[in-house]
């Protein structure tokens, strides 16, 4: 008669059917053993009042600290800098995007190593070379500001309708700029690469290292004040970087600029927020070194734990006791977890969930900024309004469901797919809170105010006679309510100090008024708080999802192999997720451009303009399939996931460590 459970009927994890093992004193010590439970300090220098802070709360204080540092680098200060570094080293969307995805690039080679190879380490030592390394790379980040001269803003271009350029006036080809902008593009990478590095312990060993420290009811709610608070990165990097774009770019001759950050041409001070990081993560190295390997009573919740580890058969060479301990296990290790159905489908939906939130991240104050016609502080500020309050209500309630209802892991899947539901209908509001191009002469009509379908040409018989520079941007907004590529292309002849231009040729005259000013046209749509409503509960739902499968992740696999099942999780986040996801959104709209930048060369760079419906209809198709691919794969490891039924007689186990490992016995007759 089989002793084992090959494949257990299914049973409602709100009444775990996982049988304690007797009382073991032999089990006890050995745990006692392995969580070396230590003082608060640096060797035998452990003062008595760092001992307040040597416990669940304190640790999860400096984690969270580190948490919203790498937030504000990553997913705030990249994010909302991209159109300036664009416009500042002439670089495409393709190109940005490949720089966000140099942080998923350092953490999908690293996460695996650093996962298995720290899950029995020192984790809060792990967290200091994290922090230390965050901060070499906001350094690194920001030395193209430092190395790349003043900016070039164009003054020297008149903006207005000339019969004739001299010699020395005409703009010239400088092929070098190309071979510049590429050696930037390097550091840009390496500085994420560093990043990427600092960022693989936080979240595969800190989070693991929380989940060990804490009972099961609370890890959930740990895990999501984490999360939240990490979340609180980007909300300060969109806040103070929305801010440092306000201030010009070179400090030392702001004085001298007659730029507003209303102009196409202004560029903001981006570098000076990775200074501000570099510092601040540089501060924690000291704090966090000091916490022992493991805090004090990890023993005692460790006894008190019970697995919910999903059902299924192991080998015998799995079971030994010093599983793990070796590096020569790794493959086996890897094996068993990529074994695991339920596992595998919580990492395509944590992957297909990365994708989506990693490209809107990036991209969103690009798309609030062209589709709403506004600039690009005010975008990254809104874009931050949404995002951060969204992800952070969705974190924190996520955890907070889980831990205050102590939903097992059936019901953390269950949770997961609803949310889920909710997040993906609310993000059909790219549909229908859409707005129409403005009229663009040139570009999405002619300069007759008849609409075209034909090639875009800025040229036209009003302004033929003109030398315009195609390589400066400067719109203007004509009377005729017609925005135009410069006040040169609308053929004006004369410029007033207070940013108005007359005499127009390409704009049809209206009375005695000025025929174009500076600026683009204010645009008259109306969807903006639609779709800013809409989105914020999309991105609550989409966050809430997310602390779930992390909860769940941790759950469906044996006890101590949690930090290895995130770092495997992550590497499928990074590669299939995070890397793909800016680069595929960054694609897209640059399929959707319908304006590009042209230096003197004729080389192609950033895009000025973008095809708005477009934009929106492709971003959607991306958001919704990947939505799709989260929610079947959750509902799938719903249906699959087994609770876990250890054997009565706990002595048919070898030495003990099958419950340790959340392994069954094998059924003998």
């Amino acid at each position: 008669m089989d002793q084992g459970v090959e494949n257990p009927a299914f049973i409602p994890d709100d009444k775990p059917s996982v049988q304690r093992k007797p009382y073991q004193p032999e089990k006890e010590e050995t745990i006692e053993q392995e969580f070396e439970e230590g003082p608060c300090g640096w060797g035998k220098f452990t003062p008595k009042c760092l001992q307040y802070c040597n416990n669940a709360e304190g640790y999860l204080v400096f984690y969270s600290l580190l948490g919203i540092i790498q937030g504000i680098l990553v997913n705030g200060l990249v994010n909302i800098n991209i159109t300036t570094i664009e416009k500042r080293y002439n670089l495409n969307s393709f190109t940005t995007g490949l720089i966000s995805t140099g942080y998923d690039m350092s953490f999908f080679v690293l996460s695996l190593f650093i996962s298995y190879h720290g899950q029995n380490g020192h984790k809060p030592r792990w967290l200091a070379f994290s922090a230390f390394m965050l901060g070499l790379g906001s350094l690194v980040f920001c030395l193209p500001h430092f190395t790349s001269g003043l900016y070039n803003y164009g003054a020297e271009i008149r903006d207005t309708c000339a019969p004739l350029y001299s010699n020395a006036s005409m703009p010239t080809c400088i092929p070098s700029t190309s071979s510049k902008s590429s050696i930037f593009l390097f550091v840009f990478l390496l500085g994420q690469l560093l990043h990427g590095v600092g960022g693989t312990p936080l979240y595969t060993l800190g989070t693991a290292h929380i989940d060990d420290s804490v009972s099961n009811e609370k890890s959930s709610l740990y895990i999501g004040i984490g999360n939240g608070m990490s979340v609180l990165g980007p909300a300060f990097g969109y806040v103070i970087g929305g801010q440092l774009l306000d201030i010009y770019i070179d400090i030392n001759s702001i004085s001298k600029i007659p730029l507003k950050p209303d102009d196409p041409r202004w560029l903001g001070a981006w570098w000076i927020g990775f200074l501000l990081c570099w510092i601040l993560a540089w501060c924690l190295v000291i704090p966090l070194s000091c916490f022992p390997k493991h805090l004090p009573g990890t023993a005692m919740i460790q006894r008190q734990k019970i697995s919910q580890a999903h059902s299924s058969r192991s080998a015998n060479a799995l079971a030994q006791h010093n599983f793990g301990r070796n590096f020569k296990d790794f493959l086996l290790a890897l094996q068993m977890l990529l074994k695991n159905p339920v596992f595998m489908a919580l990492v395509i939906a944590g992957t297909s969930e990365a994708l989506v939130i990693t490209g809107f991240v990036t991209f969103m104050p690009k798309f609030i900024e062209n589709q709403f016609g506004l600039t690009a502080s005010l975008a990254a500020i809104l874009g931050g309004a949404v995002l951060i309050p969204g992800a952070f209500i969705g974190q924190i309630v996520g955890g907070l469901i889980i831990s205050k209802l102590k939903l097992q892991c059936q019901n953390v899947l269950r949770m997961a797919a609803i949310t889920c539901i909710l997040s993906l209908l609310c993000a059909l509001v790219f549909i229908f809170a859409r707005c129409p191009n403005h009229p663009f002469a040139g570009v999405n009509q002619d300069y007759n105010h008849s609409s075209t379908e034909k090639k875009f040409n800025l040229l036209a018989p009003c302004n033929e006679d003109c030398y315009c520079v195609r390589s400066h941007y400067n719109p203007v907004c004509g009377v005729d309510h017609v925005q135009y590529f410069s006040a040169c292309y609308a053929g004006c002849t004369n410029a007033s100090g207070n940013a108005m231009y007359q005499n127009c040729s390409c704009i049809q005259p209206a009375g005695d008024k000025f025929s174009a000013q500076e600026g683009i046209c204010a645009t008259a749509c109306n969807m903006m708080p639609l779709f800013m409503g809409f989105f914020l509960v999309a991105v609550i739902f989409t966050f809430m999802t997310g602390t779930p499968i992390t909860i769940a992740v941790l759950r469906c696999v044996p006890d101590k192999q949690r930090s290895f099942a995130l770092g495997i999780q992550w590497l499928f986040v990074r590669i299939l997720g995070t890397i793909p996801g800016p680069i595929l959104f960054g694609a897209v709209i640059d399929i959707s451009c319908v304006l590009w930048n042209e230096n003197d060369c004729g080389e192609k760079g950033a895009c000025w303009t973008y095809d708005n419906m477009k934009m929106a209809t492709l971003i959607t198709a991306i958001g919704t399939s990947a939505k799709l691919i989260s929610l079947i794969t959750i509902v799938a490891a719903c249906f699959l996931y087994r609770p876990p039924q250890l054997p009565e007689e706990p002595e048919q186990m070898p030495n003990g460590s099958a419950s340790e490992w959340g392994f069954e016995a094998e059924g003998q007759k």
